[in-house]
């Protein structure tokens, strides 16, 4: 929609000691990079950001202070939503990739390919509820999603308990999850879907792109066994 507003909480922390997301982000920094930006300014006063966004998208964010205090926020302009397409022709181009399947091939015939996702009550790490309608999952996150022929082939009912263990490492380390239960969905055989952070344990620090180093959190083999009872 391109708006941009100013957000607040609404109820108070749950303690005096909780953190900000920017200063989570700002401590890290602190710790970890040799640089001369003041880190704790930008943690003691949200509008040094704003003006850093402004000088980087002078057109898109001129008088970003200004205008973030105006009830309702503002509109943030957006080419293609207007039909503008900023090319040579004129018109939307479209980059052909040579394919999606990068990544190296794990041996094992029995893995799905794990794609981690945020439920609806869920904005990035931050989890609002325990309800999905996007995916009619209500009350409780510990869900895996599976094409009914994988669940067929691997002898798995609805609502069955399972473990899910990456296979990835090749090494000793075991990565696990467990509590998970299957939900039948309409997503494609040999592939499987389940919510994050509840399954990032199965992402090793290694499994990431070669160029941006993004965690392979779409990508990730594993094994759906049934719990013991």
């Amino acid at each position: 929609m391109s708006m941009v507003h100013a957000s607040s909480g609404l109820i108070a922390p749950p303690s005096p000691n909780l953190k900000s997301e920017v200063s989570i982000v700002c401590g890290m920094a602190r710790a970890t990079l040799l640089s001369e930006i003041d880190w704790d300014a930008f943690e003691a006063n949200y509008d040094l950001i704003r003006e850093k966004i402004e000088a980087v998208f002078p057109k898109l964010f001129a008088d970003f202070n200004a205008r973030i205090r105006v009830p309702g926020g503002f509109h943030l302009y957006n080419g293609p939503q207007n039909r503008e397409w900023r090319t040579a022709s004129g018109r939307a181009n479209f980059l052909v990739c040579s394919g999606v399947a990068e990544d190296p091939d794990v041996g094992d015939l029995a893995a799905l390919q794990l794609a981690t996702i945020r439920s609806h009550d869920q904005y990035n790490t931050t989890i609002y509820g325990l309800d999905d309608r996007y995916r009619g999952v209500f009350g409780g996150r510990m869900v895996v999603f599976m094409n009914k022929d994988d669940m067929a082939s691997r002898q798995i009912e609805s609502e069955t308990l399972v473990e899910l263990e990456s296979v990835t490492d090749g090494g000793d380390v075991r990565r696990t999850v467990s509590g998970f239960k299957v939900r039948p969905y309409n997503i494609p055989k040999g592939s499987i879907a389940a919510y994050y952070p509840e399954t990032n344990n199965l992402l090793p620090l290694s499994y990431h792109d070669k160029k941006s180093k993004t965690p392979s959190a779409k990508s990730i083999p594993v094994i759906v066994k049934p719990m013991a009872s």
